[in-house]
């Protein structure tokens, strides 16, 4: 039987940052049996002890998020009391920042990052914009969008807008759908990024059947046959050619790979016309 690390993850705030750190720490170590413990809103010591409480029952390794100073010195201490490593995950850009900014002092304010600004509601308003223009919808006003992507059927388009929109991209996806001609309105874009997703006819094969099985269809069609799903990929990926549409394969990205590289190519073609 393999041995379980137990890793203890302590946040004053939501804890999206220290849950994301610390998964894409652990990513770097395969075959590591590894079994989080996530704590988020703590913020009183009364809190801190029902926490300490889990830590002693399954003693691992303490990242955290704490601002409080007499929050963060009580779990310093009562972790080395028990003899197990303890990190402030932020101590280290924090400590970088002071620096940069001449000494200014940090505020100790829990969940500074998520408080509603401009740029929260930014956030907001890409995200109604992705919802009502997912899948070929209000395609009049596809030229609002900062982002078209485009692409056949499972190609990661809808949550790669979702991904866009938590970014502050306003973000639209079109279908391509095979032996019917793309919208006029995609066509004549001139104002949005255009981008066009293809996976490779083995994979998306298999993420439409998988598909398929979810919604309990058993039937062979063409949708997921190959000779037939080769065709409409090599439709599509002449389609991005003859439109200088910049083409990204998704066959093995993930959903935050393939925005990250769409975010990439907007920001050259906004220098570019600078």
């Amino acid at each position: 039987m393999s041995k379980v690390f137990h890793i203890h993850l302590v946040s004053d705030a939501t804890g999206e940052t220290l849950n994301a750190i610390a998964k894409a720490a652990a990513a770097q170590f395969e075959g590591v049996d590894v079994q989080d413990h996530f704590y988020a809103l703590v913020r009183s010591h009364k809190q801190l002890e029902r926490v300490m409480e889990h830590i002693r029952e399954e003693p691992g390794l303490v990242f955290f998020t704490v601002v409080n100073p007499d929050l963060r010195r009580e779990l310093e201490i009562q972790c080395r009391q028990l003899g197990i490593p303890c990190q402030g995950v932020l101590d280290a850009p924090i400590s970088i920042l002071r620096q940069f900014f001449g000494g200014a002092t940090e505020t100790h304010k829990p969940g500074g990052q998520h408080e509603v600004d401009q740029r929260y509601l930014h956030r907001i308003e890409a995200l109604n914009f992705a919802i009502a223009h997912d899948d070929g919808q209000s395609l009049d006003l596809l030229n609002d969008a900062e982002v078209i992507l485009a692409g056949a059927s499972r190609t990661s388009k809808t949550p790669t807008c979702v991904y866009l929109a938590i970014r502050g991209v306003r973000a639209a996806n079109v279908p391509l759908v095979p032996n019917i001609p793309p919208p006029l309105q995609l066509l004549g874009a001139q104002a949005p990024l255009v981008v066009g997703l293809w996976a490779s006819p083995d994979r998306l094969v298999q993420i439409r059947r998988n598909r398929l099985t979810v919604l309990g269809e058993v039937r062979d069609t063409a949708y997921v046959d190959l000779d037939t799903v080769r065709a409409e990929v090599a439709a599509t990926r002449k389609l991005f050619e003859q439109q200088g549409w910049p083409a990204l394969d998704v066959s093995r990205r993930s959903v935050e790979e393939t925005a990250a590289a769409v975010i990439n190519l907007l920001t050259e073609r906004r220098e570019a016309v600078q």
